[in-house]
Order: C-alpha cells, then structure tokens, then sequence
C-alpha cells in the first residue's frame, strides 16, 4: 500500500519512517526547500523512503492510497484538496500511529495551558512510580514512541486543534478540555470549525473513559452532554463532581462526588497564577483516573516547576523579576499572565496578530500594567488601543524592547514578555523568541 505524508517536520518524519517500518511505500512531499531539511533527507535516504522538496506535486500523489498529513498542513493546501478529490483518505500522523498504540493514553487539549497541564501529569505520574512519557504537540510524536516503549506506559499527550482535525478512531481513556477562546482562526475559518475539532478529543471515548471539563469556561461545557464516557469538572467558582476550589483548599471528589477530600491549599501550588488552579485541578483528576494517591498528587504539585517559555522566572536584576512568557501567544494566554502578578508589570507585547482583540485586557492593564513596550507586526495595533489609557513605548526589535524596559522600570516591578501574539513576524516559533528574550534579558 502506497501512503503520502505531507510536511517534514518532527511529526511527518516519524509518520514516514513508522509507515516504512510497517511495510508502506512513503512517498513524503515538504514544500520548503531541501536545505533546511539535511539531517531528515538523510534519514529518509537511509531507509529507502522517495521524497520531494520545494513544492507539493502533484506527483506525490500518484497511486496513493492514504494521505498522512502533518499538523498545520492548511486543509486549503493545494495537495490536500487534489487527495479529496481524489478520494483519498486523509488521516494527521496522530490518527496513523494510534492504530499501533496499546498503551493507555491521557489527551490534553485546549487554547491555552496544554502544554503546562501535559508536563504536569507526566510529572506527577512518574513521580508516584507510574511510568509514563510525554507525546504529541510536546515531546517525541506519537509516531516515535511505536514499538519503542512497553505497552503499560502511559502516554501523556498534549493533542492541537490541527492534530485533531483528521482523526477517526483515536480514542483516549482520559482526554481534558481545558478552555477554548478564538484561535487559529486562519486556519479552521470560524469558531464552530475549530470547536468542532477540540471536541474530537472525545468523540470516540466509551462508557469506562473520562471526559475531564473546565466547568468555567462557558464552550468546554457544551461537551458535558455530548459524550458516552464519564465526566468529572474543574472549577474555581463553584462545587462539582471532580476537583474544584473550596475556600483556599485544593479539593477533589472523584469518583465518589459524595467524599470530599482535601488535598492541599491552593497556595501551596509552586506555579503562579488562576490558570495553572486549573491546570493543577486537570492534572490531579487525570492522576486520579490511574489512582495515583493524594499525598503524591499534594506532593508533586508542590515541587513541580513549570515550563519552559510559560510564566518562567529568568533572572532578578536590581530589583526587578524579568519573565519569559513566550508560549503566550493569543490574547486569553495573556489575559491570565497578566492576572498572575501583584505587583506593577512591565508588560512586553506584540508579534504577529490572529484578529486578536485586546479590549479583554482594558481591566487588567489599568489595573496592573504601568507600561507597555511594543513590538512586531502588532505594534501600531497595540499602540493605538492603550496609549490613551496607559504610557505604550514601540521599539523596532525584541533587544530595543528589553533594554527599554530596564529603563522603565523600578524596584518590585516584574518585566513580563506575555507577547499575545504569534511569533512569525520576527521568529522561527515562540521557542526561537522565548530563548532570545532569556538571552537579551542575561546579557543586561
């Protein structure tokens, strides 16, 4: 059987070589030049997989019998509309590797916090003495751990909208919808389309699986009804079956909504922030689902430390905390950095825009922002809507932005990159910005 993966990134890779090894003909097709792509041509080479680079042929369809499509392959892409009309089925990389997974899996979606939520379990589970391993949107591609891994290690899944948009049968024993806010609207179109797509994360879950809900957020609570698992709900604001904010204590009552238990106070929590209550309440439940006990739910939510690029403390400099919120790349993100502080936040912002509306953040900026500096595509955006409420100061790169920050600010205030925005305009991804932000930063 002929399959055609398109994209050579991490996830199209993994999915050409694992199709190789379960005797397909792979024909991959990357419509960026070959230069960037050395060390993957060679792996491709080594195996016997045929390629192209620099366009999307219509070649690379010929004969195929299934399209195997890397997240983010737009479904306007020229190739992806020939294979329709064609007839040919087409499938993300997380769906062709799901059929050789046994392993139980954990699914974590969401407009924000995945990536936070989905180290966290995997922190938690393996620090109870579970064996477990980050995959998908993180880690290695679900691809990468066929066969390479035994089949009681659970996976711990940070899954897209884009990964999910083309599956038919991946089905996660605990999949977690954490929130969802406008989005990659660019690619999905409208709002209903990009839902739709969170919500497969539990389209095909059966009777003995869980559905873990955010209870607070007015869309992820449309799916309570729309599921055939279980459903436990996380929330600050009110009691439910699950986990859920009960004074200043951390409380959970799964599976058994009738005992409550307490866990741990809520300041006890070692990352910062509304938001991560709520990743640490989706953490505790999925943990509890592998009946993970109380005290290492307590305990590891103490000593975990956070992610790279989200909310992470960079240095102390006369005074002044400089954090690096690189992964903030929409304004819900920002919204809950910037509530994340008490003190007065010099606030750097800008990138490239997604209809982005900062009109969600009027409260809190004249509430706790006495400074923006701007920068990217969006500055003259982010200019025009703040400078009658607040001082907004534009610089032309991220180093100018830095160093007139350290001028703007004052001892007790915390200089916060929460950027809002994508990273193309000026960056590979938000990881290329967070790590010249650190260094911009470390250099002062």
């Amino acid at each position: 059987m002929k399959c055609t993966v398109i994209g050579a990134g991490k996830s199209g890779i993994a999915a050409a070589l694992l199709a190789k090894r379960k005797g397909y003909e792979v024909f991959l097709t990357e419509v960026k030049s070959k230069d960037f792509y050395l060390k993957e041509i060679a792996e491709l080479e080594q195996v016997g997989i045929e390629y192209e680079f620099g366009s999307n042929s219509e070649f690379a369809l010929l004969n195929s019998e299934l399209v195997i499509t890397s997240p983010g392959v737009p479904p306007n892409s020229i190739l992806i509309k020939l294979a329709e009309l064609q007839k040919i089925p087409i499938i993300s990389e997380l769906e062709f590797a799901y059929q050789f997974i046994k392993n139980p899996i954990i699914a974590i979606t969401g407009t924000n916090g995945k990536t936070t939520t989905t180290t966290l379990i995997d922190f938690i589970l393996n620090n109870s003495g579970k064996k477990a391993v980050t995959a998908g949107n993180i880690g290695l591609p679900l691809s990468e751990l066929v066969d390479k891994i035994d089949d009681e290690t659970i996976i711990v899944c940070e899954v897209s909208s884009f990964q999910l948009d083309r599956i038919q049968n991946f089905r996660p024993n605990v999949a977690i919808l954490l929130n969802i806010t406008p989005d990659h609207l660019y690619y999905h179109k409208t709002m209903e389309n990009y839902i739709g797509a969170k919500f497969k994360v539990f389209a095909n879950q059966k009777e003995n699986d869980l559905l873990i809900i955010n209870s607070d957020d007015s869309e992820t609570k449309k799916a309570e009804n729309l599921t055939n698992g279980d459903v436990a709900f996380i929330s600050i604001k009110n009691e439910v079956r699950g986990s859920f904010a009960k004074g200043n204590n951390l409380v959970i009552n799964y599976p058994n909504q009738h005992k409550e238990e307490n866990i741990m106070l809520l300041e006890e929590i070692s990352i910062p922030g509304l938001h991560n209550q709520y990743n640490s309440m989706a953490a505790a439940l999925a943990a509890r689902y592998f009946e993970v006990s109380n005290e290492n739910i307590r305990d590891s939510l103490m000593a975990f430390k956070g992610v790279e690029h989200r909310l992470e403390k960079v240095r102390v400099l006369d005074g002044v905390e400089y954090i690096n919120d690189s992964k903030a790349t929409n304004v819900n993100a920002t919204w809950f950095a910037l509530s994340s502080y008490n003190c007065p936040i010099i606030w750097l912002a800008g990138g490239r825009g997604d209809s982005n509306d900062y009109s969600e953040l009027d409260e809190l900026v004249n509430k706790n922002v006495k400074v923006i500096v701007a920068i990217g595509e969006e500055a003259d955006a982010i200019f025009e809507h703040f400078c009658t409420k607040i001082k907004v100061i534009k610089e032309d790169s991220l180093f100018d932005a830095v160093n007139t920050a350290k001028k703007e600010s004052e001892p007790g205030d915390v200089v916060l990159f929460t950027p809002a925005c994508k990273s193309f305009d000026m960056f590979l991804n938000y990881e290329h910005r967070g790590d010249v932000y650190k260094d911009v930063v470390n250099s002062l």
